[in-house]
This record gives C-alpha cells, structure tokens and sequence, in this order.
C-alpha cells in the first residue's frame, strides 16, 4: 500500500485565530475551570449502558490533561467532553458507540477518542457511527492498532488513526495519507507540562499523542481538511 500525500502540521506555522470548530473529547470529563482548560462549551455523561445525564465532571483527571492539551494548541475552538469514564479508565463497547452518536448529533467537527475497545462485538456498530460521521465531514481521532492488539474505531477506515512517536516536539504531528485513503498521524504522547514537573513525572501516553493530534487539527481547521481526501 503506497502513500498518496503526506504533510506535518506545526504549531508555529499554523493561523493564530480559526473559525471555533466544535472539538468532542471523549474520556473521562473534564474539570471546566482549571486554568489550563479555562472552561468549555458544553458536555455530557454517558453511563455503562449508553445513556445519557447531565454530569461530566472529572474523577480521574485523565480527561481534563487530555482537554487542556487540545486547549493549549486551540484556544479558540469550542470544546464539550463527553463523559464515558469515572472511577476508573474503563467504560462500554455501548458507551462508547453512544459518545460517537452524541457528538455526530451535536454536529461536532472533531472527535478527540484517546480510547478504544479489541472486542470485535462492537465492530459493526463503531463502522457504523464512523460512516455516518464521514458523510458529515467530522474528523475521527483515536488510537492506532498496535503489535497484537487491533484497535477500535482508530482500525477503521475513515478514521485519523494516531500513532506515537515520543522523538516529535508536542508542537508537530505528521500526517500520512495512503492510497486507499486510511490517514495515519504520528505525534508527541507527552500532554501540556506542569510547571515544577519534570515531564518523565508527568502522565504519558498515547492518549496525548491523540491529543496533540486534536488539537493541532482544531487550530488549522478546516484548511487541512482537504489534504486529508
């Protein structure tokens, strides 16, 4: 399989204002007034089931560092985090299809999915919601496949399958488009410092390659968008 185009987004290179594009981050809330997250649109909790309530407040703190790393690279757009995770980092092959469905409905433009599922159960349903999102024109962030465990919905067509790549700055992700229009980006899994921390201290992961990747998205969208064809 060849690669038809392949770009890098840098933070330095990228317009300074953007049109507010509305980012779902999909984890485990959010703490809306920390100061590195300054607040947020909306959101929602989904329970086990895939229904929905009112509370998306962060138990874990997992959600809101994922949430201030998209916020430090696109402080304009208008971010809502999507509940799916709380008193610990698991959730549902239903709560997650539901996410998918609540912010396809909302009309998001990007999908910030630092999660996924190996059950092969949940596949049809996650193609499903992919598509639909792909005939909308949102942008599907998630987790690569990696050696031995394939992941979903970032194994899907249709979605930016994210990759880490600990050598990239926090400010960089590059992105790979293949023949058959699968879109790869690779990027930093370390999230925005804390100031007195040193970073091997900090969490990590690839859940903040997603992330960067988000967030380097949100700042130059929609102008990356028809690269990503």
């Amino acid at each position: 399989m060849g690669t038809r185009v392949k770009f890098r987004l840098d933070l330095h290179g990228l317009p300074g204002t953007n049109p507010r594009p509305r980012v779902a981050i999909i984890d485990s809330g959010v703490h809306a007034q920390h100061p590195h997250v300054l607040g947020v649109a909306g959101g929602v909790g989904i329970d086990a089931t895939g229904a929905s309530h009112e509370a998306y407040v962060d138990r874990l703190g997992h959600g809101t560092a994922v949430t201030a790393a998209i916020r430090e690279k696109a402080p304009g757009a208008d971010l809502y985090c999507v509940k799916v995770f709380d008193r610990e980092l698991s959730t549902t092959g239903d709560a997650l299809v539901a996410a998918l469905r609540w912010a396809r409905l909302q009309r998001m433009n990007i999908v910030n999915l630092s999660l996924g599922t190996t059950n092969a159960a949940h596949e049809a349903a996650l193609t499903e919601e992919v598509t639909l999102a792909a005939q909308q024109a949102i942008a599907i962030v998630s987790a690569a496949p990696q050696a031995g465990a394939r992941w979903l919905p970032g194994a899907l067509a249709g979605v930016i399958a994210v990759e880490m790549d600990m050598t990239l700055s926090r400010d960089i992700c590059e992105v790979s488009v293949a023949d058959d229009g699968r879109t790869t980006a690779r990027a930093s899994g370390y999230p925005r410092p804390i100031p007195g921390v040193p970073p091997e201290r900090n969490l990590k992961g690839v859940s903040f390659a997603v992330a960067n990747v988000s967030g380097l998205l949100a700042r130059a969208w929609p102008s990356w968008r028809p690269l990503d064809r």
